[in-house]
């Protein structure tokens, strides 16, 4: 870690594992990637970059999995599952083509027709930007 001042402006480098760390402490956030720099920017810059989606998670029972991926589907015909675990389902919903009124109104409506434990929707995260930028380097 070091520090430099110039002309009353100061920097400093900092190293760190935790994303939800970096984008509190830092102004600027590079992602390295095998030792060579991928992408710098603040963090804004960076969600919007390689972010572009909201992440829906859906818990039901596993025998349901199928009609909350018709659900999603319906929801957006290009959201695309990331992850699956005994009835625990994540999907990438481009932003473009997602209201979030639309969302809330969907998942409302198939707790009506089949039992949903818990679900949620979140922008995407600095965690969601360090992983793709990772898997495409």
């Amino acid at each position: 870690m070091f520090s430099y001042t110039r002309k009353l402006q100061l920097w400093s480098y900092a190293s760190a594992h935790s994303m939800e760390e970096a984008e509190i402490l830092c102004d600027r956030i590079g992602i390295f990637v095998d030792g060579s720099l991928q992408c710098i920017g603040n963090p804004k810059e960076l969600k919007s970059r390689y972010g572009g989606s909201y992440v829906l998670t859906v818990t039901t029972s596993e025998e349901h999995e199928k009609e909350v991926e018709q659900l999603v589907h319906n929801i957006s015909t290009n959201a695309k599952k990331i992850y699956r675990t005994a009835g625990t389902q994540k999907f990438e919903l481009p932003k473009q083509e997602v209201k979030i009124g639309e969302v809330f109104k969907a998942l409302e409506k198939a707790k009506t027709m089949f039992p949903v434990v818990a679900w949620g929707l979140a922008d995407t995260t600095l965690e969601d930007v360090f992983i793709k930028v990772a898997q495409t380097s």
